[in-house]
């Protein structure tokens, strides 16, 4: 399995992909432009993502955003819905209307940094990506 972590601060993509390595092959990304091509090529080679963690607040393009942009893109090429990937928002904004945001644009999960190893895993978990 596949994921794409998608963060502007190198320790955070440091520590997401140690958290997850031994479940995934991971890709890192330190912005959303980059990020959507990478999502949008690794479907061209018929090998996407089982999972992105983005984080909402980076430069030029947040990561609600990109998420939108993940979710058009998908709906374009016609991916049904359960077959979406999963997205974990892993960002430090923890405000009500955040949350909510994020829902609304299409992720699955939403955890408030500092991220706990132990929660993200059981968050991977309930998306039905791994087993513990």
């Amino acid at each position: 399995m596949k994921a794409l972590i998608v963060d502007d601060e190198l320790i955070n993509r440091i520590l997401l992909t140690r958290f997850i390595a031994d479940y995934f092959d991971v890709d890192v990304c330190d912005n959303a432009k980059h990020a959507i091509e990478m999502f949008k090529d690794a479907h061209d080679k018929g090998s996407p993502y089982d999972l992105l963690c983005l984080d909402i607040m980076m430069p030029q393009i947040n990561g609600k955003e990109l998420l939108l942009m993940v979710r058009t893109f998908e709906e374009k090429i016609e991916i049904t819905r359960e077959n979406y990937v999963k997205v974990i928002m892993a960002t430090a904004l923890s405000d009500a209307n955040e949350i909510m945001d994020a829902f609304r644009a299409g992720c699955e999960s939403y955890l408030v940094k500092p991220i706990d190893k132990c929660i993200l895993l059981k968050e991977i978990e309930k998306l039905g990506l791994i087993t513990l």
